[in-house]
């Protein structure tokens, strides 16, 4: 659970680290788009007014074959600075996209290892109770089973000392067997003839 638990912080602050970058990424591309897109209004505005202009042209009666139309810049050209500028107005809006995209996909990917790990958590954490409830049941059995056998030891002890005291009594140590069916037979005989 303390694994769970670090675990889970750690994801949370790689996670928030994660989305100030991915949130400041965003904002900067935003603004790169809004400035592209100004200096695109900008320049398209000029090369329409250049195109117009001639206030560079020289008034000679017979005009030279290269000033035949005025200037317009080069913007048929390879796409010239505007084509440029509308290169980089694009390649921000894919960068804002996919940092987005990737900010929506990290966010699902922490929601759900979240989501697991409470699960997890919640799972271990009701586990760890049950087992320790059982655990305080059993050490409870095994006291009582160990007064129990302490009971029956003491009862043991105190037959066994009864029985050592009645031994001698009981068992004749010296005599031998066929004594001891002579002696009976002699008894029987006796009591018979007590009888008659």
């Amino acid at each position: 659970v303390a694994e769970l638990d670090a675990a889970m912080s750690e994801a949370t602050k790689l996670r928030q680290g994660e989305k100030e970058k991915n949130t400041a990424t965003i904002k900067d591309a935003q603004e790169a788009q809004t400035a592209v897109a100004q200096a695109l209004t900008v320049l398209k505005e000029f090369y329409a007014k250049a195109g117009e202009a001639t206030a560079l042209l020289q008034q000679q009666p017979e005009m030279p074959e290269i000033f035949d139309s005025p200037y317009k810049g080069m913007q048929s050209e390879n796409g010239g600075v505007v084509g440029m500028l509308e290169v980089i107005e694009s390649d921000f809006a894919r960068l804002e996209a996919d940092t987005t995209a990737a900010e929506a996909t990290a966010q699902k990917e922490y929601d759900t290892f979240m989501t697991d790990s409470k699960v997890d958590k919640e799972a271990k954490t009701k586990d760890i109770e049950h087992k320790t409830a059982k655990k305080q049941d059993e050490e409870q059995a095994l006291t009582v089973k160990r007064e129990d056998l302490e009971g029956t030891q003491k009862e043991l002890d105190a037959a066994l000392a009864y029985f050592d005291k009645l031994k001698p009594s009981c068992v004749d140590a010296g005599v031998s067997y066929e004594d001891r069916v002579a002696r009976r037979k002699e008894e029987i005989e006796s009591l018979q003839e007590a009888l008659r």
